[in-house]
């Protein structure tokens, strides 16, 4: 493989209204979050307000890594309490017959190293993924379009989102059946009704992986997991068929996924600021760093929704320097994160914590 690139200022730029662009990306996030507060009386985030698991694990880096890759948290062997939360991408809480794109927000606890700023203090080193290998929009202005298509059906006409959702899974299957994968077909509900276990999550756009820049991966690695991929799930008059399929699997099973690292070799055919190019896997392929297992557990509970998606927000700004995001899209995030948070705090009553311990067993069942 060839070396690494090395991280270099001048590989990020800004577009000329980029700071515009991302005041309105707020907006827009603050909006959908508005809507859903006032119609169901409590503030959900913004996107990914829907759990359907809700895990407690422990994720263990691996020994004699090669030096570009030990870098960061995996700078030394060592395991870190984890907190996994699969979710699906809209803004209100939908049938799960309206089916989208899979999120995993992960967040390791015990973490010591330089933070990033606004992390300080904190002991946390968040992840964020998706089911797909590249993010929906090249762009903040691109998602900032997308997001405002998604805005304007936030809590209206579910019915009529399951049919066209229906509609879309057919063309979705039209273009994989020939190799392909449209990420507009899945991200306005063509995502094939699959169980979220089975899935490969990525982070989609860049982060710093100590002095180089990187993409993650978290794939499933033990046969009971394994055997999920691909498999369909029923959600026919489930609403919460998909959440229903996890906790039936948690409550005798445990599982385990590699978090794989893919390092930039070549800026040109794996860009910075095109966060909507998957970065080929023949140039630079993910290769394991770390270890994730989750015993058998509640997998989801009232309470451990309140622990998890009222107590805690996930972002790639919350971590170590080491691992500082990159790119327009993460770039964007950041302060687009910090007002879903800030929101659902001030009007759940429940500010947001970093936790700085998680012993087995303590999230709530």
């Amino acid at each position: 493989m060839p070396a690494p690139v090395i991280y270099q200022p001048g590989l990020e730029a800004r577009g000329p209204d980029e700071t515009e662009t991302i005041a309105a990306l707020i907006e827009t996030l603050r909006g959908i979050s508005e809507t859903t507060l006032e119609d169901g009386g409590h503030a959900l985030r913004s996107v990914h307000a829907k759990s359907h698991g809700l895990l407690q694990g422990e994720l263990t880096v691996l020994d004699n890594l090669p030096p570009e890759l030990a870098q960061g948290v995996f700078a030394r062997v060592a395991s870190y309490p984890v907190v996994l939360r699969f979710s699906t991408t809209p803004g209100d809480l939908l049938d799960d017959g309206v089916s989208a794109p899979r999120g995993l927000g992960l967040k390791l606890i015990g973490v010591e190293g330089e933070r990033l700023p606004g992390a300080e203090g904190a002991a946390t080193q968040d992840f964020v993924m998706a089911n797909a290998p590249a993010f929906a929009a090249p762009d903040p202005k691109a998602f900032l379009g997308n997001l405002k298509l998604l805005a304007r059906t936030t809590d209206k006409a579910q019915g009529l989102k399951k049919a066209l959702s229906a509609v879309l899974r057919g063309a979705e299957a039209v273009v994989e059946t020939f190799g392909g994968k449209s990420p507009l077909l899945t991200t306005m509900g063509g995502q094939p009704l699959t169980h979220v276990l089975g899935e490969t999550f990525y982070t989609q756009v860049p982060l710093l992986h100590g002095p180089y820049i990187a993409k993650l991966s978290v794939a499933p690695v033990s046969a009971g997991l394994v055997a999920l991929v691909g498999k369909k799930v029923s959600v026919s008059g489930k609403p919460n068929g998909l959440r229903d399929a996890l906790v039936d699997y948690f409550a005798t099973h445990g599982g385990e996924w590699e978090l794989r690292v893919q390092l930039c070799t070549d800026v040109t055919a794996m860009p910075i600021e095109d966060a909507s190019v998957a970065w080929p896997e023949d140039r630079s392929p993910y290769v394991a760093v770390a270890r994730i297992a989750v015993p058998p557990q509640p997998a989801w509970s009232e309470a451990r929704s309140r622990a998890v998606d009222d107590g805690m927000a996930f972002s790639p700004w919350h971590g170590l320097a080491a691992h500082r995001p990159v790119g327009g899209i993460m770039r964007a995030r950041k302060p687009a994160y910090a007002m879903s948070a800030e929101f659902r705090g001030k009007h759940n009553g429940c500010p947001m914590h970093e936790p700085a311990r998680l012993e087995p067993g303590t999230l709530p069942g």
